[in-house]
């Protein structure tokens, strides 16, 4: 069981399964959504995915038509991202994981367009744009 909270703890979810993908975007609408250099997410089975409180805290924006970013309306912590042609995935920001976790399937996307000012050194795969 996956267990995971935003920075106010206002909202916390369930997520009976494992992370078993994780996705490391720089695409811009991503740092700016994150306020960082890159977005770490995992696709998830929505109906696997459990919201424990704080319901009525979340709030959605949608900088892509279909697609609603959803986070805390108290803190800000984005929680996950979900496509309206996709109802049955969401794609969990893994800064709001409280459980320990290993995923061996780590990749980073859209390295094409990646903050100029940071340089990584992993050895995930690496992607211009979208994983094929």
């Amino acid at each position: 069981m996956i267990r995971g909270s935003c920075l106010c703890g206002g909202i916390r979810y369930e997520y009976d399964g494992d992370i078993e993908e994780i996705s490391i975007c720089h695409c811009s609408q991503c740092r700016k959504a994150q306020g960082s250099a890159f977005a770490a997410v995992s696709p998830l089975a929505s109906a696997r995915f459990k919201l424990i409180s704080g319901a009525e805290l979340l709030k959605e924006f949608r900088a892509t038509p279909g697609k609603a970013r959803v986070f805390c309306a108290n803190c800000g912590s984005p929680i996950y991202s979900a496509k309206d042609d996709l109802p049955e995935v969401k794609r969990l920001r893994l800064g709001t994981v409280d459980t320990p976790f290993v995923c061996s399937n780590t990749y980073h996307i859209f390295v094409g367009s990646k903050a100029p000012w940071l340089d990584f050194n992993d050895t995930y795969p690496r992607f211009a744009e979208r994983k094929p």
